[in-house]
């Protein structure tokens, strides 16, 4: 019989398991994946050079980045931080930067790097990893959990589930009495067809702001505020509609609203992130000392020359060469478009390839000082399989970690 039987080949799962062993050096710890291979989310995270962490070491402050999850992670994180995620890998000769939006990876820019640290781990210390391994069913006896595979019985004392987001294996779960979330989509990126970005990908915007525009009572339905339906960062044209961190954010935050509204809603790009009036005075300073200067040669707030273009033919009904030429009541639909330009938004398209669900394992049912069950004893928790997701950054990495580590000092 094993000691302890990790179900999952993920960050979560491989975390857990190297931690339990490096504390409990004799017991027998085997981790069982459905797959052909393992750590596949670590493999394309960050453009294959994975995302470990953030550079964000206050523990409440670095709760505020998970939509669901974020009161119960601050006792986690008072546990085990990004910091000590750091000290984790330089134990291991494995050294991470930060970039400078906060983001962290290995030096080596490589997710390898970080693949054969734990394949590494491993294989040294004989805990075995089972590929083509999928569980169809678990059964609680007394003192132990029994494991059905597709052609053997596995026996262990404790058991990890890692399993992700996984809807089969979260049905196993809601078979044993857990209460399912149900999942739906976070983290993507919004297709939208509009006159402003058309035939324009690949140019981005340092810094805009994206808000959600809908019913009042919907932002309440859903326990929003606009405050948290407004978010701020780099946009960016695709070929399908728009994306960049500011609009990762969102489609996080709302994801169960989106999903609830079929993906079809309206909202409105701030590029000048100020109020009308704020951006009306800036564009009347502008154009009191430049009077001269070609509008089409004079991009503000970062936009690109060839978006500065598109907005320039969209604002203006008649052709302006300077400055001076501008009326007073095109200047105001030019300060208008610039703060508060609407697109509608019909459709997500998944971002790149690192698919995140909002859903999942109950959080009431899980004790997050150990992250065991509060149904079962002896079955614990960790990763995406529990209703817990972050915005993008290295959050959700963060979480697996902490997770797995705090099971490993419980089990």
């Amino acid at each position: 019989m094993l000691d302890v039987a990790v179900i999952g080949g993920g960050a979560a799962g491989f975390f857990a398991a190297v931690n339990i062993k490096i504390l409990h050096p004799d017991k027998e710890v085997q981790i069982f994946e459905k797959s052909s291979t393992c750590l596949g989310k670590v493999k394309i995270s960050g453009g294959g050079r994975c995302n470990v962490t953030h550079h964000c070491f206050d523990p409440v402050v670095l709760s505020k980045f998970y939509p669901r999850g974020s009161k119960e992670l601050i006792s986690v994180f008072n546990r085990f931080n990004p910091q000590n995620t750091i000290d984790w890998f330089e134990q291991q000769g494995i050294r991470l930067k930060t970039e400078s939006d906060g983001r962290m990876f290995p030096i080596t820019d490589d997710s390898q790097t970080i693949i054969n640290c734990f394949l590494d781990f491993c294989k040294a210390r004989k805990i075995a990893i089972h590929t083509r391994a999928g569980i169809k069913s678990i059964t609680k006896k007394d003192n132990h959990f029994e494991l059905q595979l597709e052609t053997e019985v596995v026996s262990c004392r404790k058991l990890v589930v890692s399993s992700g987001s996984s809807e089969v294996f979260w049905n196993v779960l809601a078979g044993m009495g857990h209460a399912i979330v149900p999942p739906v989509p976070s983290l993507f990126t919004f297709n939208i067809k509009n006159d402003l970005i058309e035939d324009l990908p690949g140019l981005s915007v340092p810094k805009a702001s994206v808000k959600l525009n809908v019913e009042k009572s919907l932002l309440k339905a859903f326990k929003l505020n606009d405050v948290e339906c407004t978010q701020s960062g780099p946009l960016l044209i695709t070929h399908w509609g728009l994306s960049g961190p500011a609009i990762l954010k969102l489609s996080s935050i709302a994801a169960r609203l989106l999903h609830h509204v079929n993906y079809q809603f309206e909202i409105q790009i701030s590029f000048s992130n100020l109020k009308l009036e704020e951006t009306l005075e800036v564009l009347m300073s502008f154009k009191s000392q430049n009077t001269k200067k070609q509008i089409i040669n004079t991009p503000l707030f970062d936009i690109p020359n060839r978006w500065w273009n598109r907005l320039h033919a969209l604002t203006f009904e008649n052709t302006y060469i300077t400055w001076s030429d501008i009326s007073k009541k095109d200047l105001n639909k030019l300060a208008l478009n610039l703060c508060a330009y609407p697109m509608k938004v019909d459709g997500k398209s998944t971002f790149k390839d690192e698919f995140v669900t909002a859903g999942g394992v109950n959080l009431k049912e899980v004790d997050f000082k150990t992250m065991e069950s509060k149904i079962i004893p002896g079955l614990y928790f960790a990763g995406e399989v529990l209703n817990i997701d972050a915005l993008t950054g290295g959050f959700n990495f963060q979480a697996a970690w902490s997770e797995a580590w705090v099971i490993a000092q419980s089990v």
